[in-house]
């Protein structure tokens, strides 16, 4: 296989969708999308509202999102807010984490739960029993808006 250079996106980029690589990613801006990478690189300046999917992710900077990668290393600088599931983790002292952190032989190979953001307008089921009949009368008027009298 030939050697690629990797894809660097610099601090002053916004970039508003998703982001698909095979190579490796370095990212100092900012990305408001999932990341598909086979190696991703999140810098100490860099913000990711998304998905985080990779072979290995080193994170400095901030992920508002889940991340699923074989290898994960977050640094004393990272910021995670969503879950985590690696084969292999590495916390450096200072980092933060808050979310739910599960080990997985092949965290790329299992599929991920369908997200609310993925489908806003999808129907939410409701496994809960239908609530008995109401006594209230079928109709009810709504109050009348106060008028003022002396005409």
């Amino acid at each position: 296989m030939k050697s690629r250079a990797p894809s660097i996106l610099s601090g002053d980029l916004v970039l508003t969708g998703s982001i698909v690589s095979e190579g490796e990613v370095q990212l100092d801006g900012t990305v408001d999308g999932d990341i598909r990478a086979g190696s991703l690189i999140i810098g100490e300046e860099a913000v990711v509202t998304g998905e985080v999917y990779a072979e290995t992710v080193v994170i400095r900077g901030k992920v508002s999102g889940s991340v699923r990668a074989r290898q994960v290393q977050l640094a004393s600088t990272a910021r995670i807010e969503g879950d985590i599931v690696h084969a292999a983790l590495s916390v450096e002292s200072g980092a933060f984490f808050d979310g739910h952190c599960r080990h997985s032989t092949d965290p790329l190979a299992e599929k991920s739960a369908p997200s609310a953001a993925a489908a806003p307008n999808a129907p939410k089921m409701d496994n809960r029993p239908p609530s008995p009949p109401s006594s209230k009368p079928a109709s009810i008027e709504p109050p009348l808006a106060a008028s003022k009298s002396g005409a």
